[in-house]
């Protein structure tokens, strides 16, 4: 029993600690000017889980438009997926740039049954945050509604997406 006390405060020690230098590296962050930028990463954006590959692209200070493409094709459990979004900066705070938009994306997915497809519309608010000396990595989370319609089910459904799973944009 006492072992576990020393143990407990070295977790609790570490994670303090580790959040504190993500807080710091926060107050030091800056917001970015995306305009004319070419982004390349991850987002998970599909009402299934299907990591993807996403290119973004600011053509002017305010809006950006962005494309993701998931595949994965494991036997008799196979998805696809095809997103385009549009994204309006709405608030540049220090360190993020709010904004909200909207996506429009085809799905597939097969069972063991049958091969279903379908559409996913989406509306949402997220943010893009930067660390200051990783000025070209930007991680993204973001919240809204979405209704999905694969087959002859229709899902509505509310989203909330952490950084890792929101997404990860490198940007040259």
């Amino acid at each position: 029993m006492n072992n576990l006390l020393p143990k407990r405060f070295l977790t609790s020690f570490v994670r303090l600690n580790l959040l504190s230098l993500f807080f710091l590296g926060a107050i030091s962050s800056q917001a970015k000017d995306l305009t004319n930028r070419l982004g390349v990463g991850y987002s998970d954006n599909f009402h299934v889980t299907l990591p993807s590959l996403a290119v973004r692209y600011y053509p002017n200070p305010q809006l950006g438009v962005s494309a993701s493409l998931g595949v994965d094709t494991k036997e008799n459990d196979s998805k696809f997926g095809f997103m385009a979004r549009i994204y309006r900066i709405i608030f540049m705070e220090d360190n993020l740039n709010f904004y909200m938009g909207a996506g429009a994306g085809l799905i597939s997915q097969e069972t063991q049954a049958s091969n279903n497809s379908g559409f996913e519309l989406a509306g949402f608010a997220g943010a893009e945050f930067f660390f200051t000396g990783l000025d070209s990595l930007g991680f993204t989370f973001e919240m809204g509604v979405a209704v999905s319609s694969v087959a002859s089910e229709t899902r509505f459904r509310t989203f909330g997406d952490h950084p890792i799973k929101g997404g990860i944009i490198f940007y040259f």
